[in-house]
Parts: C-alpha cells; sequence; structure tokens
C-alpha cells in the first residue's frame, strides 16, 4: 500500500473532523477523536495543522467549498426557477443523504456565536467569508435578483432546521413547500 502524501493526509483529517466536529461540535470534539478517526498521531496532526481551531475552520470552510460546487453543477447551463429549483433539489438530497454536512453547517455558527461572546472573532470572520461566498454564488445562478437569492437561503435555512429537527418529509411542517424548497406560487 502507498503511503499517503501530506495533502492527501490533510484531507483525510479534513474530512473526519468534518464528522467530528458535526457530531460533538467545536467543544466537545477532541484532537485525539479526529486523529484517531484519521489513524494518526496527535502529533501528526498537530504537523498538518497548527491547533483544534485551524482544523475546525478547514473543515467549515470545505462545508461551504463543497456546497457551492454542489449549487454550481446543479445550476450548470440553467438560469431563474430552472436553477433555483435544481439547486434547491441537489440541496435536499444532500442534507438527507449526509447528514453531517447539515450538521456541520450547523456546528459553525453555533462555534461562531460562542466564539464571538468569548472575543474571538476568527471564527465568525471565517464562516461569514464562506456563506458570502455561497450566497454571491447563488446570486449569480439566480439572475442577481436580491430577493430570489434572499428568498432561496432563507428557505434553505428553513430546511436546515427542519431536517435537523429530525421531521419528516411527510410531516405537515413541510406544507406549502415543493421539492426546491420554495413555497408554491398561489393565486
Amino acid at each position: 500500500m502507498a503511503r499517503m502524501s501530506a495533502e492527501e493526509r490533510r484531507e483525510s483529517v479534513i474530512r473526519a473532523a468534518t464528522t467530528e466536529f458535526a457530531r460533538g461540535g467545536y467543544y466537545g470534539t477532541s484532537t485525539e477523536a479526529i486523529a484517531k478517526r484519521v489513524g494518526v498521531s496527535q502529533p501528526y496532526l498537530f504537523r498538518l495543522f497548527p491547533g483544534k481551531k485551524a482544523i475546525f475552520l478547514a473543515a467549515a470552510e470545505r462545508c461551504a467549498e463543497d456546497t457551492i460546487r454542489m449549487f454550481a453543477e446543479a445550476s450548470e447551463g440553467l438560469e431563474g426557477e430552472e436553477a433555483l429549483h435544481a439547486m434547491g433539489d441537489a440541496y435536499r438530497k444532500v442534507v438527507s443523504e449526509q447528514p453531517e454536512r447539515l450538521m456541520m453547517q450547523m456546528q459553525m455558527y453555533v462555534a461562531v456565536a460562542a466564539a464571538e461572546q468569548q472575543g474571538d472573532h476568527e471564527f465568525g470572520e471565517t464562516v461569514r467569508a464562506g456563506w458570502t461566498r455561497l450566497w454571491d454564488s447563488v446570486h449569480l445562478s439566480l439572475g442577481a435578483d436580491v430577493d430570489e437569492t434572499t428568498s432561496f437561503m432563507a428557505y434553505g435555512m428553513l430546511i436546515n432546521c427542519l431536517v435537523a429537527m429530525g421531521f419528516p418529509a411527510e410531516h405537515r411542517v413541510w406544507a406549502g413547500m415543493d421539492s426546491s424548497g420554495r413555497t408554491e406560487e398561489r393565486s
């Protein structure tokens, strides 16, 4: 078996960290758990990243970039409503099939709030920068319509909350939402 390069190990750490942080949050996840999941020692982990915070922020940035890429792939060659529906469908599929991606997002928001209460603004700056890139990519896919972008992102956050709380698809709280996560047009 070929040895992994440092970059490949780094990627393994980010994937493992995403899973661990999604489960336990920033404060409830140890670097020992991440190292164990990857199959490396903690000292090796710290050769790849200077500390737990750097690992978390790398996982947060990856989470944002993966979502941006997913939306770009879903909406490629589409405009307006078609792009909106394709992105909404792709997102609902990902959060239902890969719950760790949703939970990582939720943990990112919690980590920002907790860190900023303690005066640490690096979490917020990094997570907000990723969220802004996400908003910008959705905004362009929806024809730079600020109302459509805001509505799409708002429905996405509603989807996050409903899925995170475990509401089944047939529950009444989903009423009024079509497969893209937008309310159906009413006359």
